[in-house]
């Protein structure tokens, strides 16, 4: 009868934590369609993780500051400044606030293959996805355009949100069941994470995708680089998680997804280009 509980805990978890949820529309769909409407954590605003990534950034350009570590290569700092000059002024076709952020761009010297753009638009790139990959200016294009999505859409946000709520429901069960079926709730984390969370995670990605493409197209940027791109970091990287139990989508299926999105963009970057 207790493990018979146990399957429906997750629903209980998931009851517990709407009321303190509301559901809100960050972005405008754009030509790529995304229109999802995102469950937010009534008391975490979206100045207040602004504030919160602001800071964050600033430890980490101090960091990278005091280990010289910041903007060494001067080449490949404006390169990627002058990319994102493009790229920031096309966010307004998802939301128009974004246009009055404070971006900010900087590249730290590192072997990662990564880059990021923190909530209220703090972009870094790592030199080693330039390096390593030898990216084309199309490709920067495309990765900066999918984190900036991230930034837009409010996914760091909407995944602390998670994590409150979660949080808080777990508390709330707890407390009614007077914690008769705590050493349930383990299982029922797990469960919640592979069945919900990490699916959840998976959306983020392709939401980025799809917006990251929009926005480089719109910069001028040729989005089939995307496609490049993905089987580059394909080659860079064997041996990834099963897609079921990863918080990303798997290479070759973010490829299938891009290339399906191509009829969407490729009219709005050719439309661009011959504006000049």
């Amino acid at each position: 009868m207790k493990k018979s509980l146990s399957r429906f805990i997750p629903l209980l978890l998931a009851t517990a934590l709407l009321p303190a949820c509301q559901q809100v529309k960050t972005t405008e769909a754009g030509a790529v369609g995304v229109e999802r409407k995102q469950a937010m954590f009534t008391l975490l605003s979206n100045e207040q993780v602004n504030q919160m990534s602001a800071q964050s950034y600033a430890n980490s350009l101090s960091q990278a500051s005091k280990q010289g570590k910041l903007n060494n290569d001067a080449k490949a700092t404006k390169r990627v400044r002058a990319i994102a000059n493009k790229l920031i002024p096309q966010v307004g076709v998802f939301r128009k606030d974004a246009l009055a952020w404070q971006w900010e761009v900087n590249v730290e010297d590192s072997p990662e293959l990564n880059a990021y753009c923190a909530p209220g638009g703090k972009i870094m790139f790592f030199t080693g996805i330039i390096d390593k990959l030898k990216l084309t200016d199309d490709e920067i294009a495309a990765i900066m355009g999918h984190e900036m999505a991230h930034a837009l859409r409010e996914h760091g946000r909407e995944r602390m949100s998670q994590a409150y709520a979660k949080q808080m429901g777990s508390q709330l069960v707890s407390a009614l069941t007077k914690g008769k079926y705590d050493q349930y709730m383990g299982l029922a984390n797990q469960v919640t994470e592979v069945a919900y969370s990490l699916p959840h995670s998976r959306g983020h990605e392709s939401e980025a995708d799809a917006m990251g493409l929009e926005l480089s197209a719109r910069a001028g940027y040729d989005p089939r680089a995307a496609v490049r791109l993905w089987e580059k970091m394909n080659a860079a990287s064997q041996g990834q998680p099963p897609q079921f139990l990863s918080t990303h989508p798997s290479n070759q299926t973010r490829i299938n997804d891009l290339q399906g999105l191509m009829p969407k963009v490729m009219p709005i970057y050719e439309g661009t280009r011959k504006k000049g």
